[in-house]
């Protein structure tokens, strides 16, 4: 299993990175929970991810430290770096912890610095969701 969820773990990591996380990582009922935002359902969490994307001049990488894997958790220590659209540099430290079934990741609890995120991704997530003028 470990090997497995070392791998399936990596995918993950590099969806984030891309900002798309496909269904094929995700069982049909996947739950989320995030410092920022609390309890999120599987698309919501997925949109999350994509809307992160577009908010970075090349992306937000995530690069993972550790990876420690036991019966169906996993805990992943990660960093993540980029550059905002608006020129100012991010990076935050994580720590997931990954709950899988069956091949696939069926809840992610995200614990990170809500620092940076207040300070330096909050206005334009907000800007981002904010409905067109007129």
């Amino acid at each position: 299993m470990t090997n497995h969820a070392h791998e399936l773990a990596r995918r993950f990591f590099a969806a984030l990175s891309a900002g798309d996380l496909p269904d094929a990582l995700l069982t049909d009922d996947m739950t989320a929970w995030t410092t920022s935002s609390g309890h999120a359902e599987k698309s919501r969490y997925q949109r999350g991810v994509a809307m992160l994307g577009t908010i970075f001049e090349s992306g937000l990488t995530f690069t993972v430290d550790s990876l420690t894997a036991e019966a169906d958790r996993l805990a992943a220590e990660v960093r993540s770096h980029g550059t905002l659209v608006n020129g100012v540099p991010f990076e935050n430290r994580y720590l997931f912890m990954l709950r899988l079934r069956d091949g696939r990741i069926a809840s992610v609890a995200e614990h990170f610095d809500p620092a940076p995120v207040r300070d330096t991704l909050a206005p334009l997530l907000q800007a981002a969701m904010a409905p067109p003028p007129g």
